[in-house]
């Protein structure tokens, strides 16, 4: 009989052990199917405009970078430019 009543409290407590860990999960999933996600707060316009001007600055930075490699491109080509290798037929 305590064989049994053991089998049980295992039993019971699988069970409810397996229910108590993928309810929420289960609840997550559901929630994430039906489209009720969680959303950022959105930034305040000191943030935006402080993210603006990072953008800008960054862009700013790229125009250089990238007339820094054309420069050396050019100068690159200026050197080979008698080097250069007939095109594969």
């Amino acid at each position: 009989m305590d064989n049994d009543v053991v089998k049980l409290f295992a039993i019971f407590f699988v069970f409810g052990g397996g229910f108590w860990v993928l309810r929420p999960l289960a609840a997550a999933i559901a929630k994430r199917i039906a489209g009720d996600q969680r959303r950022p707060p959105e930034p305040d316009s000191q943030e935006r405009e402080a993210m603006a001007a990072e953008v800008q600055q960054l862009r700013q930075e790229m125009e250089e970078l990238q007339e820094r490699v054309d420069f050396a491109e050019r100068l690159l080509a200026k050197e080979r430019g008698g080097e250069r290798l007939a095109p594969p037929h």
